[in-house]
């Protein structure tokens, strides 16, 4: 926040900002100067200059430094408003001072420099890491769609006695390749907008039982073995929110279920209306998450430890990201009794039935 306003400040605003601030200081200093000793108003002044110097560049910090103790001479020490120092050990204070204003502001501003060009070597190191950490993570979940498109579309074209059921078979695992590096694609593009913090939801009226089914359906496609089952009213009202992310965050969530459950598991969806606030839970009776991995499981690039090959860890990081820019929260918990996850969406959002929508 500092290094924030030191940046966003010009030069000349930062001088009248030093000014303003030492002389608001000084005055309310002089107001009570019946109270206070002149050498505590020199604390004081210190104090302030070293405040200016955690904020502001090098220059101005010098300039309140120099203006601090001319104040200082001029209203506190006897004789009053007069530069001249009556006293010898006034002028040895006042000398003392002024070398104390510096180094100190100085000393402050250099602190603040080593702290910054710290926090920049640790913001490029974790720039490295998260740039290694793509790169791994994406070089077997794009290579190996893009090989198998390769390798089905040469057979293709080059073998043109292939039978009729191969073709099909071919033309199969390319659409299931393409529909994976998709995925893959779709995951980086929407972890770029949450990265770039311009993310703004379009909200529109959505009904959720036609948007769960079509999540489902898109995930059925793909010839799962789990068992989907829905359980949703069909008088749960229209909410107004952005369809896509909320499409996405289902899509996610359902889909990291199916990857991570066996064959034989069960995923249950429902959602509930609770005044105003959209209520999604997903759940499955499969193993669930080790509970010292629950809290990290949102965090980005991060997969469970002995967990299946592939996957990059954006899916769930996207589901946190995408709900909080929906003004919702995602809570992640296991089943204590059956066993399986719990993940609970809820998303404060308005609503209408269909008969109120037609009179808008």
């Amino acid at each position: 926040m500092k290094e924030l306003l030191f940046n966003k400040i010009s030069k000349p605003l930062q001088y009248l900002f030093s000014i303003l601030l030492i002389c608001l200081v000084a005055g309310i200093c002089f107001i009570l100067s019946d109270f206070l000793n002149y050498q505590v108003v020199a604390f004081v002044l210190l104090v302030t200059v070293s405040i200016i110097a955690v904020s502001f560049d090098i220059l101005p910090v010098l300039f309140a430094a120099l203006l601090s103790a001319l104040i200082w001479d001029y209203f506190f020490i006897p004789p009053h408003f007069t530069l001249q120092v009556g006293t010898t050990e006034d002028s040895l204070l006042l000398m003392m001072y002024f070398v104390v204003a510096l180094v100190s502001g100085v000393l402050t501003y250099k602190i603040r420099r080593i702290e910054k060009i710290a926090l920049q070597k640790e913001e490029k190191a974790n720039t490295i890491k998260l740039y290694n950490t793509l790169l791994n993570s994406l070089s077997h979940e794009l290579r190996t769609p893009i090989s198998t498109i390769i390798g089905a579309t040469d057979n293709l074209l080059l073998n043109k006695s292939i039978s009729a059921p191969n073709k099909q078979e071919l033309t199969i695992e390319i659409s299931k390749a393409a529909f994976r590096l998709n995925r893959q694609v779709d995951n980086l593009l929407n972890m770029s907008r949450l990265n770039s913090g311009f993310i703004e939801p379009k909200k529109d009226w959505c009904d959720i039982n036609e948007l769960v089914y079509d999540v489902v359906r898109r995930i059925e496609e793909n010839k799962i073995e789990q068992a989907i089952s829905i359980n949703i009213s069909p008088e749960l009202p229209f909410f107004k929110l952005d369809k896509g992310m909320l499409e996405q965050v289902l899509y996610n969530v359902i889909n990291n279920a199916v990857l991570h459950t066996e064959a034989h598991c069960k995923i249950d969806i429902a959602a509930v209306c609770h005044v105003d606030v959209l209520q999604i839970i997903i759940e499955d009776n499969g193993k669930g998450f080790p509970n010292a991995e629950l809290e990290h499981v949102f965090d980005k690039f991060y997969r469970l430890n002995n967990s299946k090959a592939g996957g990059t860890g954006l899916g769930l990081s996207i589901v946190k990201g995408f709900t909080e820019a929906l003004g919702g929260i995602v809570i992640l918990e296991n089943i204590p009794r059956m066993g399986g996850a719990r993940f609970t969406i809820e998303i404060p959002a308005a609503t209408s039935y269909l008969k109120n929508l037609k009179n808008e």
